[in-house]
This record gives C-alpha cells, sequence and structure tokens, in this order.
C-alpha cells in the first residue's frame, strides 16, 4: 500500500521514499507518494524521482495499482529502473498539478452554478469539462460566467472531512456525480467542502485551499451530447 501524501497535503511538492517494488509492467512502486495517481477524471501526475547519486528518473503519469491500494508511477521511456530498496526524492511537476488544482477547483464551482446531476466530466492542464443531465434547458452563457467568477472571487476556503461509508449511504444526495462513484477509503470517504454551505460533496482529488486561487474564468463551447445531456467546457485565463 502506498502512502497518498496528496490527499492531506495538495501542496506537497516533494518527499522522501523508498522503492517497494517494480511491477510487471515496469511500474515503479514507492512506500509513500505526493504523486497524485488517475482517477476521478483528475489525470495522473508527472514529475521525476531523484536518486541519492543525483540521476534522475522521468515519471510520464502516475495511475492506480490493479488493488487500487497501491500507486505506479510509470517512467518514461528509455529509464533505468531502480531496484527494491532504493531511497530517492519524488518530486511532482507543480506547475502542471498546480493548474489542474485550480480546474478541478473551478469544477465544483461549476457543479454549483449548474445544479443539474452529473453525467461526466474531464479535468486536464488548463480547462475542464462537465456533463449535465439538463433537459432542454438553455444556458445563458453571460451569467453562467459571471456567477462562476463571482463564485471564484469570493474566497471561499476549500477544505476536507471524512464520513463513513453509512453516513454517506444516508446522505444519498452529497453525490452529485451520476457516472463516477465517490471514493470509498477503508470504510471512509473524503468530502470537499467549498465554504459555507457553497458547496459540499465527495471527491479524492487534489483543490487549492481558497477559491481565489483558481483565478478569472471563461467559458468555452456548450454542446448537446445527446437528448439530455449538455457538454460545459472551462479555461483558465491565464
Amino acid at each position: 500500500m502506498t502512502t497518498p501524501l496528496f490527499r492531506d497535503d495538495a501542496y506537497l511538492r516533494s518527499c522522501e521514499a523508498e522503492v517497494v517494488r517494480i511491477n510487471d509492467l515496469g511500474g515503479i512502486l514507492l512506500d509513500r507518494t505526493v504523486f497524485y495517481a488517475t482517477g476521478g477524471g483528475q489525470p495522473g501526475d508527472s514529475g521525476f524521482l531523484e536518486l541519492e547519486d543525483g540521476n534522475r528518473i522521468e515519471i510520464a503519469t502516475t495511475v492506480y495499482d490493479d488493488d487500487r491500494a497501491s500507486i505506479v508511477h510509470v517512467p518514461a521511456e528509455g529509464q533505468i529502473l531502480p531496484p527494491p530498496g532504493t531511497k530517492l526524492a519524488a518530486h511532482v511537476d507543480w506547475l502542471r498539478r498546480y493548474q489542474v488544482m485550480r480546474v478541478h477547483t473551478a469544477l465544483h464551482l461549476l457543479s454549483v452554478a449548474l445544479p443539474y446531476p452529473v453525467t461526466g466530466g474531464q479535468i486536464a492542464v488548463s480547462e475542464g469539462r462537465l456533463d449535465f443531465d439538463m433537459g432542454e434547458i438553455t444556458v445563458d452563457k453571460d451569467a453562467l460566467l459571471e456567477k462562476l467568477n463571482t463564485l471564484a472571487s469570493q474566497d471561499h476556503a476549500v477544505t476536507s472531512e471524512w464520513i463513513t461509508d453509512e453516513e454517506l449511504d444516508a446522505n444519498p444526495g452529497l453525490v452529485k456525480t451520476m457516472s463516477v462513484k465517490p471514493p470509498r477509503v477503508s470504510g471512509r470517504v473524503r468530502l470537499v467542502r467549498i465554504g459555507d454551505g457553497v458547496d459540499l460533496q465527495p471527491c479524492g482529488g487534489t483543490h487549492v485551499s481558497r477559491t481565489s486561487e483558481i483565478g478569472t474564468l471563461s467559458l468555452g463551447k456548450i454542446e448537446k451530447k445527446g437528448k439530455q445531456n449538455r457538454r460545459v467546457r472551462i479555461r483558465l485565463t491565464d
């Protein structure tokens, strides 16, 4: 099992770690990591592992192992793999990660501005999108953008907390996403809270600590995806 340090502190950029094993596909498993593994629509982190002699192993992406408890650091092609027991430092590509954090938090605000069931979503480095089950309802783009940027600029705190699986099952209204199951970890579920009553929903991803860090947003195309679904794209402007 890999200790996911990013879950408690998304601002950690590096950590000391030890190689536990190399899997059959050449992925590197560490005892602890700051690298977020692909999941919930958020891409896995990239970066590098620094050996004690100063050599680097470039990491192209990060995914979960089959057991969902271990995190696999996928090296770029041509890297020399370290043997188990190797001590190293793991460094995440912070600029990329921070942009993803801003986009992910902005998508939570988008789900507030458009309070409809979410049928899908995806997060990229500087943009993201959500799909909504909203029928024939027309979206006023100017009003939506104003509401989004107002929510972001109000500098709401973004925090996390944990509840039990039973507490989540007793409060199904917390779950906004129809296509992604809430991340359950050893009988617990992580909730992300924005402000005082702005938003509260299960999420295992990384977020900024205050909505003002998101910056100014712009809207992309709003597309029809079937009879009921509407796809809404947002972008960071910087």
